[in-house]
C-alpha cells in the first residue's frame, strides 16, 4: 500500500473549476488535516474563499477543514469561529481531541456571554450548546449537563434534565453543587426556589431537603406551612425531625418567625373551682419547644454529662508545672479547663484547686468567672441560679467588678444563641452600671446571647456605651453590635459604626467596630463588596483588618475565587503585619468546604519570611481542617512547631489540636506524638511563655467537652454553622484580648447519636458500629504516678556466679528427691500454662471484634457515621434515610408494647422524686476571690 507523503496534489484540486473536484479535495483534506496541516495552512485562504462563497454547496465542509487547520496552528478563536460555521458537519459525537477542545471552547464562550451583561449570543453557538445538552441526555450524562446548565444560568435545562433522569439523585446533586459551586447569590436563590418546587413534585416529597432550601432562601412562612401540612397529614415525626434540623441550621430570628407563623394553641378553659386545666402537649407545642432550642440543648447537655471522659490528671500535671502567679499561665489553665469541661457541668477541677483559683486577679479573675459559662453552657433554666453568687446585685457592691463582669459574660455564654430569657436582665445590667469592666462583660454577654436577633433596643443600649468612648467598654460594645445585627447587612448600623470608627482615637474601639461590621455582612457575599472595598482602601490598618474579616464572614464556606485572590494579594502586599496575618487566617473561613485545598494554597505562605504570615497559615489550616485529622495539614504544621518565633509555635500547637480533636491513634498515628509534644513544651523551663500558652490551650482543645465534641464549622447537613463560624472568628481575636478565647466554645459540636420517640423521650435501643471498638474509642486515661517506696539497690551478682549457684541447688535437690520426679505433674503444669495462653489469645480476639454494639445517647464521631447500622429486627427505625448522626426521630414498630426509657441524670434545681435514688449534687460554692 502506498503511503501519502504530501498533500500538495490534493490541495491543487482546490484550483479546479469543477465543484465536484473541490468537494473531493475538501473531503480528502478533512481526513488528512491532522497529518498535513502545515502544508494545508499555506493554502488556507483558498479554503476560506470556498466557505465564503454562498453558491458553493459544501461551505460547511470548507469551514470544518479551516477550523481544524487553525486548531493545529493554535489559533483557537479562529478555529472556534469556523467550527460554528461548519454547522451540522461539526460532529459532536466524535471523540477526537479537536472536537473535545472546540466543545470546551464553545461552552466557555457561551457561559461567559450568559453571565455577562451582553446577552447577544450567536445562534450557531447556541445550536452547538443545545446539541451538547441533547448528547448528554442521550448518553445519560445528566450530571455533566446540569453542571454546564448551572454555570450558564439555564434553569430550563436543569429542570428538563432532572425530569429525564433519576429525580431523587439528581436533585440532591443539584443541591450540593448549588451550595458549593454556584457563586452568584441571586442565581443560587433562583436554583433553590426551583429545587423546592421539584422536591414537592416528587412522589414522596423530600421534606428535609426542602427545609434546607427554605433556610437558605430565608423563607420562614413556607417552613411554617410545611410543618403545619405534615402535622395535618399525621406525620408528626417528620415535622419534629425537620424542626430539629431547622434549629441546628437557622438563626434565632428565623426560628422565632417560624414559631409565630404556626397555628396558635387554644387557651384552656377554667374549671368551676377556678383551677386551670393543664394544657395538653400538642404537636405544635412540641415543635415550638424544639425551635426554641430547649430540646436539643437539654439532650446535648444530658449526653455530655453522661459520657464525660475528661482526664483531670492532664490538667493537674499542667497546673503543677506552671507558675500560678504568672497571669498568662493561670489564664491558660483556666481556658484549658473550660474547654475540657465545656457543657459537662463538671466543676470538679475548680473545687479541687480553690487555693490556686484564688490567685486570679484583675482580668484573669474576669476570665476565670467567665469560664463557668463555658462549663455550664446550655443550662438555660439554671443559668441565673448558677451565677447568682457573682452577678451584680442592686445596692450591694460586695464582689469584685472583674468577677461581676465575668459572670455577665458567662451568662451570655451559657445562653449562647438562645438568650431570650436573659436578654432583658443583661440589658438592665448594662444600663445600671458605669463600671467599664462590668459594661465590658455585659456587652459581650448580650452579643453572644442575642446573636442575630436584630434587636433594635439592645443595639441602641450598646451604641450608648460605645459613644461613652471608654476603650474597654467600647471595644466589647462594637463587637456586640455586630453580633446582634449578625447577617442582616443593616445599612444604618454599618454607617454609624464606620463613622464612629473614624472619629474615635481608641484603637481598641476601632478594632471592636471593625470586627462588628464584618459580622453584620455575614453570608452576604456580593452585597458586602462595597463595604469591603471601602475598608481595604482605608489608611487605618485596623479598618483594613476589619475589611479582611468582612471578606472572611461574607464569603465563609463559599470557596469564592475572587475572595481568595483578594486575600492572597493582601497577604503579600499590605504594609501592616496584622492585616497580612488576618488575610492568611481568613483563607481558612472562605475554604471551609474545601479543606483539602488549603494546605496547597498556604504551603508557600507557611514558609514566608514574615512570622505573622506563618502564624496566619497555621490558623487557616486549623480552622478549615478542624476535626478532619487531615495528614497533609499536619505535615505542614509539624515544622512550624519548631519555628524560631514563639507565637508561630503557639498557632501550630492550637491548630494541631483543632485538626486532631476526636482522632485516635488508630485513625491518625500522629495523635500520641502530638500529645507528648504538648507535655514536653509545658514542662520545658526554657520554653517561651507564648508557646506554653498555646500548648496548654491545645491540651484543652484536643480533649474538649469531656472528649465528646468536635470543632465543626459546617452543620451535619452541610450548611455553614453560623454560631461556630462567628465563635471561631471572635476566638482568633484572643491575639489582642485573652477573654475572647472562651468564644471557641461556640464551635464545639457534640458528636452524639440521640434517638427520640414521638413524645421526645429517649428510649433504650441498640445499634451497631461496624468497626473495631479501638478505632473510634476514647483515648486511655493517664496513669497516676505509682506510690511504691524506693527500695535499696541490691548487690550486683555476676551471671557466672548465679549460674554456678543454680547448678549447685539443682544437684542438691536431685540428691534429696532420689531422682523421684513426677513427670505427670510437670505435664499438668505445662497443660495449664498452655490453657492460660489460649485464654489470653481468646480474650485478645474478643477485644478486637470487628463491630461494636452501642446504646442510645452514645458518642459517634463523624468518621464513624458511615459504619453505623440499625439492627434488622430493631424496634426503632430512623425517620431520616441518610444517617448524619445528631438528634434523630425514631419510628416505633411495636407501639403497643411498653417502652423502656432512659431517665435524665443531669442535676437540676427541680425537685424530682426519681432523683432520690441518685447521689445529691455538690453544694454551691463561691470562687475564693479577693475583693
Amino acid at each position: 500500500m502506498t503511503v501519502l507523503t504530501s498533500a500538495n496534489g490534493i490541495i491543487a484540486l482546490l484550483d479546479e473549476e469543477q465543484p465536484e473536484l473541490k468537494v473531493y479535495a475538501l473531503q480528502q483534506l478533512n481526513s488528512l488535516v491532522d497529518e498535513f496541516w502545515a502544508e494545508i495552512s499555506d493554502s488556507i485562504e483558498k479554503i476560506e474563499i470556498l466557505y465564503e462563497d454562498t453558491a458553493f454547496a459544501q461551505r460547511e465542509l470548507a469551514a470544518l477543514v479551516a477550523s481544524k487547520v487553525y486548531y493545529n496552528l493554535g489559533e483557537m478563536d479562529d478555529s472556534l469561529t469556523f467550527a460554528l460555521g461548519a454547522g451540522k458537519s461539526f460532529d459532536l459525537t466524535d471523540s477526537s481531541e479537536y472536537v473535545a477542545t472546540i466543545i470546551s471552547k464553545c461552552i466557555d464562550k457561551y457561559i461567559h456571554l450568559r453571565t455577562s451583561s451582553d446577552n447577544t449570543i450567536d445562534p450557531r453557538l447556541q445550536d452547538i450548546v443545545e446539541r451538547m445538552f441533547q448528547r448528554c441526555a442521550d448518553d445519560y450524562e445528566y450530571e455533566q449537563a446540569i453542571g454546564i446548565a448551572l454555570e450558564s444560568k439555564r434553569l430550563d435545562v436543569v429542570n428538563s434534565i432532572i425530569q429525564k433522569g433519576d429525580s431523587g439523585k439528581l436533585l440532591s446533586y443539584v443541591l450540593d453543587v448549588c451550595m458549593t459551586l454556584v457563586q452568584n447569590l441571586e442565581f443560587r436563590n433562583e436554583v433553590l426556589r426551583l429545587l423546592v418546587e421539584l422536591y414537592k413534585s416528587l412522589k414522596n416529597p423530600d421534606y428535609i431537603s426542602i427545609s434546607q432550601c427554605l433556610v437558605h432562601l430565608n423563607d420562614p412562612i413556607s417552613c411554617a406551612n410545611m410543618l403545619q401540612g405534615l402535622i395535618e397529614k399525621k406525620d408528626e415525626l417528620m415535622a419534629y425531625q425537620i424542626s430539629f434540623d431547622l434549629e441546628e441550621n437557622a438563626t434565632q430570628d428565623f426560628l422565632s418567625r417560624v414559631a409565630n407563623e404556626l397555628p396558635t394553641e387554644p387557651v384552656p378553659e377554667s374549671k368551676e373551682n377556678g383551677m386551670e386545666v393543664e394544657q395538653p402537649n400538642t404537636p405544635y407545642k412540641k415543635i415550638r419547644s424544639i425551635l426554641s432550642g430547649q430540646e436539643s440543648i437539654r439532650l446535648h447537655l444530658e449526653f455530655l454529662y453522661r459520657n464525660n471522659h475528661t482526664d483531670l490528671l492532664i490538667l493537674k500535671n499542667t497546673k503543677n508545672i506552671l507558675e500560678s502567679r504568672n497571669s498568662i499561665f493561670h489564664s491558660a489553665v483556666t481556658f484549658a479547663n473550660a474547654f475540657m469541661q465545656a457543657g459537662t457541668t463538671s466543676d470538679e477541677f475548680l473545687r479541687q484547686n480553690l487555693d490556686w483559683l484564688s490567685r486570679a486577679t484583675n482580668w484573669s479573675k474576669f476570665s476565670a468567672t467567665a469560664a463557668l459559662g463555658v462549663i455550664h453552657k446550655g443550662q438555660l433554666a439554671q443559668s441565673m441560679n448558677l451565677l447568682a453568687p457573682y452577678l451584680p446585685q442592686e445596692g450591694i457592691s460586695g464582689n469584685s467588678s472583674y468577677s461581676e463582669g465575668g459572670s455577665l459574660y458567662a451568662l451570655g455564654l451559657i445562653n449562647a444563641n438562645h438568650g431570650a430569657d436573659v436578654l432583658d436582665y443583661l440589658k438592665d445590667a448594662l444600663k445600671n452600671t458605669s463600671d467599664d469592666v462590668i459594661q465590658h462583660g455585659a456587652c459581650l454577654g448580650l452579643g453572644v446571647a442575642g446573636m442575630a436577633t436584630a434587636n433594635e433596643g439592645i443595639y441602641d443600649g450598646l451604641k450608648s456605651v460605645l459613644f461613652g468612648d471608654n476603650a474597654v467598654a467600647g471595644e466589647a460594645a462594637g463587637l456586640a453590635m455586630g453580633l446582634i445585627m449578625l447577617g442582616t447587612a443593616h445599612e444604618e448600623a454599618i454607617e454609624e459604626m464606620l463613622q464612629y470608627a473614624h472619629e474615635t482615637q481608641h484603637e481598641k474601639i476601632i478594632r471592636g467596630l471593625a470586627i462588628g461590621m464584618s459580622f453584620i455582612m455575614y453570608g452576604k457575599e456580593e452585597q458586602a463588596d462595597e463595604l469591603i472595598k471601602n475598608l481595604l482602601e482605608d489608611k487605618d490598618p485596623v479598618l483594613r483588618y476589619g475589611g479582611i474579616y468582612t471578606i472572611a464572614m461574607a464569603y465563609s464556606g463559599t470557596g469564592n475565587n475572587k475572595a481568595i485572590r483578594r486575600l492572597l494579594h493582601v497577604a503579600v502586599s499590605d504594609v501592616n503585619d496584622d492585616v497580612r496575618r488576618a488575610a492568611v487566617t481568613s483563607l481558612g473561613f472562605v475554604l471551609l468546604r474545601n479543606p483539602k485545598q488549603v494546605p496547597r494554597i498556604v504551603q508557600l505562605l507557611a514558609e514566608s519570611y514574615n512570622p505573622h504570615v506563618r502564624y496566619g497559615a497555621t490558623l487557616a489550616l486549623g480552622i478549615s481542617c478542624a476535626g478532619t485529622g487531615y495528614i497533609d495539614a499536619l505535615e505542614l504544621l509539624e515544622p512550624m512547631t519548631k519555628d524560631p518565633v514563639d507565637f508561630v509555635r503557639q498557632g501550630a500547637f492550637m491548630s494541631q489540636a483543632m485538626i486532631l480533636i476526636q482522632q485516635t491513634e488508630s485513625t491518625n498515628p500522629k495523635v500520641a506524638d502530638v500529645r507528648k509534644l504538648y507535655e514536653k513544651i509545658i514542662s520545658d523551663k526554657h520554653e517561651d511563655h507564648m508557646a506554653k500558652f498555646g500548648a496548654v490551650l491545645a491540651q484543652g482543645i484536643i480533649d474538649a467537652g469531656g472528649r465528646n465534641v468536635t470543632i465543626s464549622l459546617l452543620s451535619r447537613t452541610g450548611h455553614a454553622n453560623m454560631p461556630a463560624i462567628v465563635g471561631m472568628a471572635v476566638f482568633t481575636q484572643f491575639w489582642y484580648w485573652y477573654p475572647l478565647t472562651h468564644m471557641l466554645s461556640l464551635a464545639f459540636t457534640p458528636t452524639a447519636m440521640i434517638g427520640l420517640n414521638k413524645n421526645l423521650e429517649t428510649p433504650r435501643f441498640e445499634f451497631i458500629s461496624n468497626a473495631k471498638a479501638s478505632l473510634f474509642g476514647y483515648p486511655p486515661a493517664l496513669k497516676p504516678p505509682s506510690a511504691t517506696p524506693i527500695e535499696k539497690v541490691k548487690t550486683a551478682v555476676l551471671s557466672t556466679t548465679a549460674r554456678a549457684k543454680a547448678r549447685a541447688k539443682k544437684i542438691e535437690k536431685e540428691k534429696v528427691d532420689h531422682m523421684d520426679v513426677d513427670k505427670e505433674e510437670i505435664k499438668d503444669e505445662e497443660m495449664k500454662e498452655d490453657e492460660k495462653k489460649e485464654e489470653r489469645k481468646v480474650q485478645k480476639k474478643r477485644k478486637e471484634e470487628s463491630f461494636e454494639i452501642l446504646e442510645n445517647m452514645a458518642r459517634v464521631v463523624p468518621a464513624q457515621l458511615k459504619h453505623i447500622a440499625f439492627k434488622e429486627d430493631s424496634r426503632y427505625v430512623p425517620v431520616k434515610q441518610e444517617n448524619v448522626g445528631g438528634i434523630i426521630m425514631l419510628r416505633d414498630n411495636k407501639p403497643s408494647e411498653e417502652e423502656d426509657l432512659i431517665q435524665p441524670r443531669v442535676p437540676s434545681g427541680d425537685v424530682n422524686p426519681r432523683a432520690a435514688d441518685e447521689a445529691a449534687p455538690f453544694e454551691p460554692f463561691e470562687y475564693p476571690f479577693d475583693n
